[in-house]
């Protein structure tokens, strides 16, 4: 039998405690502070593509930590597609 590469229906085990996603939200929050910090010293330094690139990186973040608390039930946390 052949197997798929990729499954139509993702297989989910719902097995992240809160803890696991209070401790991800963490680690989210730290590397966008990270990539705003980088940002700032590409800006400093006439770096327009690590800019680019932590720019990037940091809006990506955004949506994370929004998303995490969309899922924790942070107050103001509407939609995160929003």
């Amino acid at each position: 039998m052949i197997q798929r590469k990729y499954q139509l229906t993702p297989v989910r085990t719902y097995d992240k405690t809160w803890e696991d996603i209070e401790a991800m939200l963490e680690r989210a929050e730290k590397k966008r502070r990270e990539w705003r910090s980088w940002y700032e010293m590409c800006k400093k330094d006439g770096d327009k593509e690590g800019m680019k690139e932590a720019a990037r990186n940091y809006k990506a973040l955004e949506g994370v930590v929004k998303t995490l608390e969309w899922v924790l039930g942070q107050e103001g946390i509407e939609d995160p597609l929003q």
